[in-house]
């Protein structure tokens, strides 16, 4: 019995450092549909990335993002929101539909220095906490961020 119960204190010490090692959670940018509206896209079927983010793709910049579009690197505070909703075809026009998820890049360096600096989080559908990324923003975001490096790992380019 000693020895079990050694054994769990144990494994939640090893434990510890792990749990700390968390990214920290990338909040809902409240208001972000007040920011600059940097662009719009639509992902159509056929597309790669289609399955994932198939939809209309607005994106949004505070301050500080505009900034780092302006310079071709971000600063800290730099938040980049797109707002991904579902594409309803008809009459020959293409609409909203449903959101489908709210994503989120916030830069700071100091709290996120394993994925360029950047956190990372997703919002499902119309929701402001429920989280469609948490602790898996390197594999679930940044990996694919990796090819934009040399653009602060940002893939958005601001509309003329």
């Amino acid at each position: 019995m000693f020895k079990r119960a050694l054994s769990a204190a144990l494994a939640s010490l090893v434990a510890l450092p792990l749990l700390a090692a968390d990214p920290p959670a990338v909040d809902y940018p409240a208001g972000y549909r007040d920011w600059r509206h940097v662009k719009s896209m639509v992902i159509e079927p056929g597309h790669a990335l289609h399955e994932a983010f198939g939809g209309i793709h607005h994106l949004y910049a505070n301050d500080e993002a505009l900034a780092g579009y302006a310079a071709g690197r971000f600063p800290d505070g730099a938040v980049i929101v797109f707002d991904l909703l579902a594409a309803e075809s008809a009459g020959n026009a293409v609409t909203e539909g449903a959101r489908k998820v709210v994503g989120v890049m916030v830069k700071d360096a100091k709290r996120w220095p394993a994925t360029g600096g950047w956190g990372f989080e997703g919002f499902k559908g119309n929701s402001t906490t429920e989280r469609a990324v948490g602790n898996n923003a390197a594999s679930a975001c940044f990996d694919c961020h990796t090819a934009q490096e040399a653009s602060d790992y940002v893939f958005s380019k601001p509309r003329d």
